[in-house]
């Protein structure tokens, strides 16, 4: 709770003038999810599109955040809430909790963004001592009453009133093995009985109080829950993990409830409009009879497939299926689906945009242009880069000899591979320590997603393709496999048994195929990704599954290079990964680091180069450099004949091609005591001492070399133009661009352009060939930015640095920092993600912004593109596309991410623009 009272806030709550606070299911539709959440704003829908839905209201997330910045609620709610329960009681015929037919309520959460299992839902409410006898006659089913109420008890203590889960958990296996039973539904009514009076001393001892009796007091406490349960820890774990805001705030939804554990033609299900692991159509889901809906997510008994459910009920398998029909063709999506079936009768509980695995999303957004539901455009806006990076992701190799224990549902596809761990604090703990691990479970819970964050991937031996560890692992794009049962877990012991009586202890290596859902022992080797083969030309479309997906990526990415304005160059250094990043897309390098170049063989001549003391010794080494430099551009020019390659000029301390200072310390120190020759060790050290600097990164490099050190930088250029000289010569297509590295003044560039125009001029006229040769800038500090208008002066083109630039803007070393207080800053929330990893708009991106407008407003065609790492983030893409850049140029296995995400940013701006 905030401690910062709002002024207004009143002795039974703040006031909101104006507010309303309260909304019935047919007030509402599917555009107000800022308001009514998701699950509210679809229920609203469904009511208005005249599905079976039962009555009931949505509490805003505006009184939500009312009540989270107070501490109270708005002094309005309760009376909002009591005449919509008012209305709610006479449209059913019964009040809450009454003792002869009570009216029975669920309160669950729902926020804008889906977020599985994170907050707290509490159904049955309005049951008592006095009340479920009442509901026991009208049901005519004693155990069914005594079962709903040891649940709305056990969901009750341990939601809203803290009481740990486990002692609940414990009581019910206890009363299972006092019976001789596997199942809770094996219970009778008497055992059912003695269940609750135990739940209710839980709750005493626990809690400190009573369970209460009065069903508007259990009514208030759960809503009140609700809203308390937007900031556990989990649930802020789970947005900083899916980027969602933390100032939303969740919705409640208080609904009229309806019964699926009232016999075997009662049950609840989850389905899908489309198989969310693959795409294909079909009907895929999972339904369990004599239930209520927690027991399908939490897997705690295994469901069976929803096409099943035909020869159970086929009037609600008919019912339901042209329901699911409906609904995707209004949401124009794969549509996730709750429903509970009351003794023959279907009731929609919820509906929304399902979660999808990355290949799932490729296929059904083809799928849903071929059916003409959504545009090209659209599509682009159903699948992410993210995606696409998961498809490209090695897969195990199916013909490896290795030993295959089991096999599950194949719940999020992926290849994972790690160490058996059977709790979320060992894989946390083992994850950052270095270990990869694969988290082991019965059934996962929302306790366990910072272990499933940890973990390379999932594996449980009971629930479906609904349970919690696969909803939450699709959202996150983690390999999962579910429903395991020939897999005997015991996290007690720390153990599981594989058929053959095989123990895998805790430490030991398996590997898991959440594509095919096969478990094996050890690891197994991995091929590439048929997305990657594609990308490098070695993979076509076809009939297989494979090639499906291959074609679906086929097809969009054609969709994207459509769409997109923003050209995607790569980062290479050689001819072999310029003709890779060619393969997968690229338009061209847009950065060459020459330093690259010098490493190897060619580290003494630099060492020559830095010692030496006469002009004549270092035009000796400059020579020997110049035909080894040309050779490199030759080659680079030739892979990418015909598209621009920008070379940058020698940008690294120098420090960094000479030895160790430590280590030719020792043998300058050796080689004196045994008293032997070592006159080049003292001057190479002399050398490391003089150019040692206390922040290299700060120091001599970039520019700067270029003015200290005569003829360094003339020499690349020379060997730049003699490179495109001879290309053009053979009848080839080079289009060189000069980069400046570091610049900081435009008085810099300005010196070394004056040198490198001198240099292509002298080229030109020995080799009678014209070169036109862009000479360009680096912006990668803060004083470049600030003064890039200036600097556009002397520059044809500016390459946004964002390494370098967010390093000086934030003042991180980024060697230091993210080892040393990245992991505190992501997990206190000052960071939603590395500001290397994503780029900063807010300070580095306002720097970019402002050299935009500036270098534009001194130059109109100056052309402007970015090379550091945040060329091939998805999220930072969009921004450069925002700003008027003309390129983003990242390493080539991101390329194809980059073309994708170009082509979204673009599709969605002209969206924002029609709209």
């Amino acid at each position: 709770m905030s401690e910062n009272k709002d002024p207004q806030v009143a002795e039974h709550g703040t006031s909101v003038e104006g507010v309303k606070f309260v909304y019935d299911f047919t007030e509402g539709n599917k555009e107000l999810k800022d308001l009514l959440g998701g699950k509210g704003a679809n229920l609203a829908e469904m009511t208005n599109l005249g599905l079976p839905v039962p009555p009931g209201f949505t509490i805003t997330t505006e009184a939500c955040k009312v009540y989270l910045d107070s501490g109270e609620e708005p002094a309005a709610l309760r009376d909002e809430v009591s005449a919509h329960l008012d209305a709610l009681e006479q449209r059913m015929g019964k009040k809450l909790g009454q003792p002869d037919d009570p009216l029975l309520v669920s309160v669950r959460s729902g926020a804008k963004f889906s977020m599985p299992g994170m907050m707290d839902t509490v159904l049955n409410i309005g049951l008592s001592d006095k009340s479920v006898q009442g509901l026991a006659k009208q049901a005519g089913d004693e155990r069914f009453a005594w079962d709903s109420y040891r649940r709305l008890i056990q969901m009750f203590g341990k939601t809203v009133l803290g009481v740990e889960g486990e002692l609940f958990e414990d009581a019910l296996e206890a009363a299972k093995t006092a019976k001789k039973v596997t199942v809770d539904t094996e219970l009778e009514a008497a055992d059912l009985k003695k269940l609750v009076t135990k739940f209710k001393r839980i709750v005493k001892a626990e809690a400190g109080r009573d369970f209460p009796q009065d069903p508007r007091e259990q009514m208030d406490l759960a809503i009140h829950a609700v809203f308390d349960s937007w900031n556990t820890d989990r649930a802020k774990l789970y947005r900083r993990q899916e980027r969602i805001p933390g100032d939303l705030g969740t919705a409640v939804n208080v609904c009229s409830m309806v019964f699926g554990n009232l016999g075997p033609d009662s049950g609840t299900g989850v389905a899908f409009t489309r198989d969310p692991a693959s795409g294909h159509q079909g009907v895929y889901g999972d339904y369990l009879q004599n239930a209520q809906g927690e027991d399908v997510v939490a897997g705690i008994r295994n469901t069976v497939p929803l096409a099943e459910l035909e020869t159970i009920d086929k009037k609600s398998y008919d019912q339901l299926m042209q329901i699911m029909e409906t609904l995707e063709n209004h949401y124009k999506d794969l549509c996730d689906i709750e429903f509970t079936i009351e003794r023959g009768q279907l009731w929609m509980l919820q509906t929304r945009v399902g979660k999808r695995t990355a290949g799932a999303a490729f296929r059904i957004a083809t799928q849903l242009v071929d059916q003409g539901l959504i545009d090209e455009a659209e599509a682009l806006q159903r699948v992410t880069g993210a995606q696409l990076a998961q498809l490209m992701f090695p897969r195990f190799d199916e013909d490896a000899k290795v030993e295959k224990v089991g096999r599950g549902i194949a719940a999020s596809p992926g290849a994972a591979v790690g160490k058996a761990v059977f709790d979320s604090y060992t894989a946390v703990k083992w994850s950052r320590s270095g270990e990869k691990v694969i988290l082991v479970r019965r059934e996962t819970n929302p306790d366990d997603l910072d272990g499933m964050i940890a973990a390379e991937g999932i594996l449980t031996s009971r629930g479906g393709k609904t349970s919690h560890a696969a909803v939450v692992a699709r959202g996150m794009g983690k390999t999962c496999v579910c429903g395991a049962e020939e897999l005997e877990v015991d996290t007690k012991r720390r153990r599981m048994t594989v058929p053959g009586g095989h123990v895998v202890e805790e430490g030991d290596l398996i590997s898991i195929d959440g594509s095919s859902g096969k478990v094996y022992l050890g690891e197994v080797p991995v091929v590439p990704s048929p997305v990657v083969e594609y990308f490098e030309g070695r993979m076509h479309a076809g009939a297989n599954d494979a090639d499906e997906l291959v074609e679906a990526v086929h097809r969009i990415m054609a969709f994207a290079d459509r769409k997109r304005r923003l050209r995607v160059r790569a980062n290479a250094d050689n001819a072999e990964d310029a003709m890779r990043a060619r393969r997968f897309g690229a338009q061209g390098i847009g950065l060459c680091r020459t330093e690259h170049m010098f490493l190897g063989d060619r580290r003494e001549l630099v060492e020559r180069l830095i010692l030496a003391d006469t002009e004549a010794e270092r035009e000796e080494s400059l020579k020997a450099l110049l035909p080894l430099q040309k050779k490199d551009f030759v080659e680079l020019f030739s892979a990418m004949d015909g598209l621009p390659v920008t070379v940058r000029l020698l940008d690294p301390p120098l420090h960094e091609f000479l030895p160790d200072i430590t280590e030719l310390s020792v043998r300058v120190a050796l080689a004196e005591s045994r008293q032997e020759p070592h006159e080049n060790e003292l001057r190479l050290l002399q050398a490391v001492h003089r150019l040692h600097e206390q922040n290299p990164m700060l120091g001599l490099r970039g520019v700067r070399l270029g003015l200290v050190i005569p003829g360094l930088f003339t020499m690349q250029v020379r060997a730049i133009a003699e490179a495109a000289a001879e290309r053009k010569a053979a009848k080839g297509d080079p289009r060189a661009e000069i980069m400046i590295p570091l610049v900081g003044t435009v008085q810099e560039l300005e010196i070394v352009r004056e040198e490198a125009d001198q240099v292509v001029a002298e080229v030109e006229a020995a080799t009678g060939t014209s070169l036109k040769l862009a000479i360009g800038t680096m912006i990668e500090l803060p004083r470049a930015a600030l003064t890039a208008g200036q600097i556009a002066e002397a520059a044809e083109f500016f390459s946004f640095g964002t390494n370098d630039l967010t390093q000086t803007v934030w003042g991180f070393s980024r060697d230091d920092v993210e080892a040393s207080f990245f992991t505190a800053y992501l997990e206190k929330g000052i960071f939603g993600v590395s500001p290397f990893e994503t780029i900063d708009k807010d300070g580095v991106g306002s720097l970019v912004k402002l050299a935009v407008e500036a270098g534009r407003a001194t130059r109109p065609d100056l052309k402007l593109g970015v090379c550091g790492e945040h060329g091939g983030d998805p999220e930072s893409v969009h921004f450069f596309h925002e700003v008027g850049l003309d390129y983003v140029s990242c390493s080539p296995f991101r390329i194809p991410v980059a073309r994708l995400e170009a082509g979204r940013a673009a599709s969605q701006s002209a969206g924002s623009d029609h709209r």
